[in-house]
């Protein structure tokens, strides 16, 4: 049988109720910020910033920046600071030689100047 919690703080046992939640690091905190920032200027320059998911085949970038006149780049996002892994390196550069750009994104200061390199090729 389930009883709430409050049911037992009601009749004056003491409760303490634990959260279970997922530990967030300081930098996914300055991360998550840093992609909300690009999604949002992307947004702002008539752009869509698609998150990229590829099971089986890992390290792809973050994102998808596809902006009008069929302008199109891929960005990895991180905390301000960090460099991506070995493996996203790889990738990056297979796609660099497929003719693509690719932009890693660690600081909110940079974004304008990716857009720029963007949509003005």
């Amino acid at each position: 049988m389930y009883v709430p919690a409050f049911a037992f703080a009601y009749i004056g046992i003491p409760v303490r109720i634990v959260l279970l939640s997922q530990k967030v690091s300081v930098d996914e905190m300055r991360e998550k910020y840093v992609e909300q920032r690009l999604i949002k200027a992307v947004r702002q320059s008539g752009g869509l910033a698609l998150k990229l998911i590829s099971p089986g085949f890992n390290g792809v970038p973050d994102r998808l920046l596809l902006f009008m006149g069929g302008k199109a780049a891929f960005a990895e996002v991180k905390a301000p600071g960090q460099k991506p892994r070995p493996l996203q390196v790889h990738r990056m550069n297979q796609l660099r030689k497929l003719g693509f750009k690719v932009f890693v994104v660690d600081d909110v200061n940079q974004i304008g100047g990716i857009i720029d390199e963007i949509c003005s090729a």
